[in-house]
């Protein structure tokens, strides 16, 4: 389960406000990645704490709105299909966690990124694999992004209901790329995923 551990030695080395910052959306063949940065209070307790991934789709619902009202600050931001397609996932996954941390109404003087690299932040940061395993701010950021994520793949399937993105959330199962063989990409769909279609046309 997560824990305090990574943020508590960083408060005793003297900072101050310690964000966490998670992505989700990195996989699929559309829609934006999105980023959530959070920074929570001191030995805050929420129950149910944990990655995202582990969690019920209703837990992270309740989780979700537990974590707004009580973190001291938090930002959730994004890069968009165009961007991924011109800078490539990993490094539009930064720009949006950049974001997310530069968004924050009480600025964070430190970030502890998930996963194992970090790319042009302005403030100190650290990454921690498998962090929304291990830190509680990270865990509370994976949730507000994976939460946001999945909310807008409801009201993206409103638009586009021929792919039926509410359903796989824009990861590339059988049925999406079925959809996509058939109807052809959507203006969300990232171009640079669909190599499937490239390879099957020459």
């Amino acid at each position: 389960m997560p824990s305090f551990e990574y943020e508590d030695r960083l408060y005793s080395e003297g900072y101050t406000a310690v964000c966490g910052c998670d992505e989700a959306g990195r996989g699929p063949l559309l829609g934006p990645v999105v980023a959530a940065a959070v920074i929570l209070p001191r030995d805050i307790v929420i129950e149910g704490l944990n990655d995202s991934k582990k969690l019920t789709e209703k837990k992270r619902e309740r989780l979700f709105d537990i974590i707004k009202e009580r973190a001291v600050a938090y930002a959730v931001a994004e890069a968009s299909p165009e961007e991924i397609d011109e800078i490539n996932i990993l490094n539009a996954s930064m720009l949006a966690m950049r974001r997310a941390v530069e968004a924050l109404e009480v600025p964070a003087d430190f970030a502890l990124i998930d996963g194992n690299q970090s790319r042009g932040f302005t403030i100190p940061t650290e990454t921690v694999v498998k962090g929304d395993s291990i830190s509680c701010s990270i865990a509370a950021a994976s949730i507000l992004a994976k939460v946001t994520r999945d909310r807008q793949c409801v009201e993206l399937d409103r638009e586009y209901p021929e792919y039926n993105i509410a359903k796989h959330k824009g990861y590339p199962t059988k049925e999406h790329m079925d959809a996509v063989r058939k109807f052809g990409p959507s203006p969300i769909h990232r171009r640079t995923f669909l190599k499937f279609l490239d390879n099957e046309n020459s």
